[in-house]
């Protein structure tokens, strides 16, 4: 049982770092004809075929009752659950201790604008200490509702649950990074597209915010890694998409069903159930005639008449 969950646990984070590596490849393209929201849709990707790949496999007569390579992991495969259960636990650890962080130097004034909660999330807003006009905090006000709306957070969250279960696999840490500034980038999309006359003051308000210098794990911020995130979230604003969103949008929902059905079937089959293999392997060499035998109570004898 134990290499069974080992390998469907490695063969998760085999199709989960195809994902990534496939939404890497998209997503700037995808963003330069489509705009930054079909782009963040994309990010579907990876978590969906990761977990098509856990769903049941198809069932075939001749399939070994027990794969090799689950064969081979049986003898390191206690270990091997037991040290990635203490990773995946180390890094929670060190995800609650971020967030912790994160919302001390928020009551300290030192983070925001930001989401912070996954079930009921709220909108953390910098102080009003007269760096924002009125004008500036109600764009940085429907930013962050955006992201409550569109349910940003919980996004965040399952990121964060996949970088602690795929706590060595580096792909992963790379592509909820990736995930978090696209998740960005759509919001500023979705946000100007509903005011497309203050793009001006738009990108003076990212200008003017500050960079959080904690990760937050749960929730929606700006980071500040890699190249710089307000360099791309105002070039961006400059860039009109080819095409209408809907064909984008058709676009996710072919390229995630298409990696859901091929994540599924690069799972080894499965064998019939024990004893329904054995029952037809007997049929097949001895062909059964059922026959229904019913019990009739015997009838009376006949009475002979008087003489």
């Amino acid at each position: 049982m134990t290499s069974e969950v080992l390998a469907g646990l490695l063969r998760a984070n085999l199709v989960l770092a195809i994902g990534i590596l496939a939404v890497m490849a998209l997503r700037r393209p995808a963003r330069r004809v489509f705009g930054p929201e079909v782009a963040y849709g994309l990010w579907a990707i990876p978590p969906l075929a990761a977990l098509a790949s856990l769903m049941p496999a198809r069932v075939e007569d001749d399939a070994p009752q027990v794969h090799a390579f689950t064969a081979a992991l049986a003898d390191v495969s206690a270990p091997a659950l037991i040290a990635w259960a203490a990773g995946a636990l180390l890094l929670v650890a060190g995800l609650a201790r971020a967030q912790a962080m994160f919302m001390a130097d928020a009551r300290r004034g030192k983070a925001g604008p930001a989401v912070v909660g996954v079930i009921t999330p709220r909108v953390l807003m910098p102080a009003d200490d007269g760096t924002y006009t009125a004008e500036e905090r109600a764009l940085i006000r429907a930013h962050e509702r955006e992201h409550v709306a569109r349910r940003d957070p919980r996004a965040g969250a399952v990121a964060a649950a996949l970088q602690a279960l795929c706590w060595f696999n580096p792909l992963v840490h790379l592509g909820a990074h990736l995930m978090r500034l696209d998740q960005e980038l759509a919001c500023d999309a979705a946000v100007l597209r509903r005011r497309p006359h203050d793009r001006a003051l738009y990108a003076r308000t990212l200008l003017k915010t500050q960079l959080a210098a904690q990760p937050l794990p749960f929730g929606c911020y700006w980071p500040a890694a890699g190249l710089h995130p307000l360099e791309v979230r105002v070039a961006q604003m400059k860039v009109e998409p080819r095409f209408e969103a809907f064909y984008g949008a058709l676009l996710v929902a072919s390229a995630v069903a298409s990696a859901v059905v091929a994540a599924w079937n690069l799972q080894p089959p499965a064998p019939r159930p024990g004893e329904l293999v054995d029952l037809w392997q007997r049929q097949q060499r001895h062909p059964v005639t059922s026959v229904m035998l019913v019990s009739l109570p015997p009838r009376p004898a006949a009475e002979t008449p008087d003489r």
